[in-house]
């Protein structure tokens, strides 16, 4: 080969963008919680797309929960303690909770005894707006107010919420 060539390599080499480490963090913190970004997203056993599809969602604006990081994938967990690794572009930074439990009531203001919106049932997925103390604003179908926060998944107990 020409000494050209090698030349023409190793620049082109340098000019590359440096690639993040493969466990270097992000500047987000781990765990998180965050959304799917589309309506069908392949969970796989390991970070890359060699890995085997374990399960696959069909849930746009699901909330999923990030436990771990590698590269551009996430190890991620759902409501139901699934887990699987995903592709960050399958990923929003949106956030919304699902009901949990039992049928709740979202209320139009942050009192026990405060006019119910209305009802929804356990895995009915909501936006998140806002947390304060123990109760969460909510938005779903047009209605919006505030539930308790152990009535959800998709916020952590003492996390301070604001869109």
């Amino acid at each position: 080969m020409s000494r050209f060539f090698f030349i023409f390599l190793g620049l082109m080499l340098s000019l590359a963008a440096p690639v993040m480490a493969a466990d270097e963090p992000t500047a987000l913190p781990v765990p998180r919680f965050v959304t799917l970004g589309t309506d069908e997203v392949n969970l796989r056993t390991g970070p890359g797309i060699r890995y085997p599809i374990r399960f696959i969602i069909k849930k746009d604006g699901l909330p999923v929960e990030i436990i771990r990081e590698f590269d551009v994938w996430r190890q991620v967990r759902d409501i139901d303690g699934d887990e699987g690794w995903v592709h960050q572009s399958m990923l929003s930074g949106r956030r919304a909770v699902v009901i949990k439990g039992q049928v709740q009531s979202v209320l139009k203001e942050r009192h026990p005894s405060a006019k119910p919106v209305v009802k929804l049932e356990p895995g009915v997925i909501a936006r998140l707006e806002t947390c304060k103390l123990d109760w969460c604003e909510i938005a779903v179908a047009g209605y919006d107010g505030w539930i308790k926060r152990s009535g959800i998944w998709g916020v952590y107990a003492q996390e301070t919420f604001k869109e």
